[in-house]
């Protein structure tokens, strides 16, 4: 596999995005247009919903979906909109349907294939089918033990998009993973920035001094560079085997690990609303969701191998903790980076050799978002 070092030489026109992409209320309209209803969206893990039934909801802009595993144990979505006269149905975050998912407001009820089978009354309307009124459904694709949905209704092709990701991380055998933990959290910033701050480490020094002794923030390389998929690796200082309160392997490593990755830290965005980070022993992952220019609300979540959930014999809190704190510094950071943007004395600046993946991430960014080709 071929690497590149984070640090590269960029020209003066490669510089920090105009102060209207993250403050103007236009920008974000234009983007859940661009993006996020037309891109892949990471909504979650498959264990969210291991059991028939059970459902989580997202709630973005103005559209709700809600994501469920019906009785052929499938993962499917479906808009939160009864097909009456488009009432939620789903009014929590979670939980399970028992057997059929009804609307309060008329009694309108669906099987969990999304198939309408009660309507009251409305055997008395003339040519009333039921065939006709079921849920409307999105896209779904299961990769790795992840969920992605898309609003579009010409998504393009998951394998096809994803083929550089594929099985690029079968030694962390991901699809087998279980979630030991999601923290939420609300930052009062643009949801760019909690991007951009994760696609580089040229601010870890002040920032994180606790990670700073744990890799050094000049050692990254990248493999994936450009387009819709940026990130590699870093590799742990001498005498530290991973990213944890003390430094050590909070549970024994991933089995199938190559020697050299017992070493190494991968950290992957995957645009435009996931982040991925690969340890020895544990994944850590992001999902990001804008609420407006200026809020984003941010999951973060913690997946270990099964047979090291439960046992107490290891302290898999020690990775949560680390990065339970990282990640406040991050969104502090973040939130002073969103109100200085906000200034009318702020200006396009040239990015630094240690940034060059945010360069990247905003050539693509606006790519899409203006739907060039």
């Amino acid at each position: 596999m071929k690497f590149f070092k984070t640090a590269e030489t960029l020209n003066s026109n490669s510089k920090t995005l105009e102060g209207k992409y993250y403050t103007d209320a236009e920008i974000i309209k234009k983007e859940a247009d661009t993006i996020f209803f037309k891109q892949w969206l990471c909504v979650g893990r498959t264990n969210d919903v291991a059991k028939i039934g059970q459902f989580i909801t997202l709630n973005i802009f103005d559209e709700s979906v809600f994501i469920l595993r019906n009785n052929e144990n499938q993962i499917s979505a479906y808009y939160n909109v009864c097909r009456h006269r488009g009432t939620r149905i789903c009014t929590q975050l979670s939980g399970i349907f028992s057997k059929s998912i009804q609307c309060n407001y008329h009694g309108w009820t669906y099987n969990l294939k999304g198939e309408l089978i009660a309507a009251p009354t409305m055997d008395k309307v003339k040519n009333f089918d039921n065939n006709k009124f079921g849920l409307n459904p999105l896209p779904v694709y299961e990769w790795d033990g992840f969920i992605f949905i898309n609003f579009s209704d010409n998504p393009q092709n998951f394998k096809s998009l994803f083929k550089p990701l594929l099985n690029k991380f079968n030694q962390w055998d991901l699809v087998n993973l279980k979630t030991l933990i999601t923290k939420k959290y609300t930052l009062q910033c643009n949801w760019k920035l909690v991007l951009q701050n994760f696609n580089e480490c040229y601010h870890c020094p002040l920032i994180h001094p606790q990670l700073a002794g744990i890799h050094n923030y000049l050692g990254g390389r990248n493999d994936l560079y450009e387009g819709y998929f940026l990130g590699g690796y870093m590799e742990f200082n001498k005498n530290k085997q991973s990213i944890t309160s003390s430094g050590s392997l909070c549970c024994p490593p991933f089995k199938n690990l190559k020697r050299s990755n017992l070493n190494r830290v991968y950290y992957y965005s995957i645009f435009p609303n996931m982040l991925l980070s690969l340890h020895p022993e544990y994944v850590m992952f992001h999902i990001i969701w804008p609420e407006s220019e200026h809020t984003t609300i941010v999951y973060c979540s913690w997946l270990f191998s099964n047979e090291y959930i439960n046992n107490k014999k290891y302290n898999l809190n020690d990775s949560v903790d680390f990065w339970d704190k990282t990640n406040k510094q991050d969104w502090q950071i973040c939130e002073q980076s969103y109100l200085g943007i906000k200034s009318k004395s702020y200006s396009p600046t040239p990015y630094s050799g240690q940034e060059s993946l945010l360069a990247a991430y905003d050539k693509y960014y606006l790519k899409i978002l203006n739907q060039l080709n």
